[in-house]
């Protein structure tokens, strides 16, 4: 499923790893001011911490846990140019700690929206497919929001800035509308009583009170994003995942079974084979232990037999982002063998 096409998605999502201080410090080389951040403590049983500027800096809530979203000014405390500043937290610059930060770009800026039932506060990137979302839930019952994408999602990546778990909302798998999620291990199950998104909105129906939401919406844009399933081999000789470029950060999950969550990227092994691995419905420091795959000019090749990843004959759902494209728009060959 593609839109559009990028040639450069450097413009638009990178992963940065750095050093904390234990003091101030401001991280460049995204290239790029994002609007989303993503930070993890490799070294530490930290948490993943997720902030976006829509709900503004200083404000971040954990994928790792159901807790609500929490404000502390020594965190992340601006987005800048090529990057962001960083307060002396330990959470995300303890000193000589090391760290990934995956960073998205959406429109540096947002635009209110009124779609749907609900009026939503966008920051919508509509060559990327990627929106940020804010909206407050008013009543029980299938509520609409506006994610001012223009383009039907595929991915709906939600929570409540109260307490409350990650919901990531999907029709990919043969048309059924079902939900993960993020924060657990749990399997799919099927979303009742909402239709799936369309190109102007999707469905809250996971919560049945008044709250603060935030949601992350992503559509596939050939030669920088994709997001699908494919189905494990159990086999050293893995399956092979066609995602029309070489990756930049991969997210997968068994969906049938109760199992962890698994990202992996390009930064942390900047060769193949691709071995560092973090799981972000877990705080557990980055770990190394096993060679699951390879990034390939034009996708992912398992190389292990895996639940996590490639068990014999287990669903997967995956996110991946782009490096480089396999072949740009002007059909000139980009993508190269790691």
């Amino acid at each position: 499923m593609a839109y559009t096409t990028i040639d450069n998605p450097g413009l638009f999502f990178n992963t940065v790893l750095y050093t904390g201080n234990g003091s101030t410090q401001s991280i460049t080389g995204v290239g790029f001011q994002p609007d989303w951040t993503w930070i993890k403590d490799r070294s530490a049983a930290q948490n993943h911490m997720l902030f976006d500027a829509v709900r503004g800096v200083t404000k971040w809530l954990e994928s790792n846990g159901t807790a609500a979203e929490q404000t502390y000014a020594p965190t992340l405390t601006a987005f800048d140019s090529d990057g962001f500043s960083l307060g002396n937290s330990g959470d995300v610059n303890g000193n000589s700690a090391t760290f990934a930060s995956w960073n998205w770009l959406g429109a540096n800026g947002t635009a209110s929206n009124t779609d749907g039932d609900i009026t939503s506060t966008v920051s919508a990137n509509t060559t990327a497919g990627f929106s940020i979302v804010t909206y407050t839930r008013t009543a029980s019952g299938s509520d609409t929001i506006g994610h001012g994408l223009g383009v039907k999602p595929e991915i709906v990546l939600y929570k409540s800035r109260s307490s409350g778990s990650w919901y990531i909302t999907t029709d990919i798998f043969d048309g059924s509308y079902d939900f993960l999620t993020l924060n657990s291990t749990n399997a799919k199950a099927n979303v009742t009583g909402a239709s799936a998104p369309t190109s102007t909105v999707f469905s809250n129906t996971l919560f049945g009170s008044s709250e603060d939401f935030v949601a992350y919406c992503f559509h596939s844009v050939k030669g920088y994003s994709k997001f699908g399933t494919y189905t494990g081999n159990g086999n050293a000789d893995g399956t092979f995942v066609y995602t029309g470029f070489k990756p930049a950060f991969f997210l997968c999950k068994d969906t049938d079974n109760s199992n962890d969550w698994v990202m992996f990227d390009n930064k942390r092994d900047p060769h193949n084979v691709v071995a560092e691995y973090l799981r972000p419905n877990l705080n557990n420091t980055a770990s190394s232990s096993t060679n699951y795959m390879d990034f390939t000019s034009n996708g992912i090749k398992h190389r292990v037999n895996d639940t996590w990843n490639n068990g014999s004959g287990r669903n997967y759902i995956y996110m991946a982002f782009a490096e480089a494209p396999f072949v740009t728009a002007g059909t000139k060959a980009a993508g190269t063998a790691r």
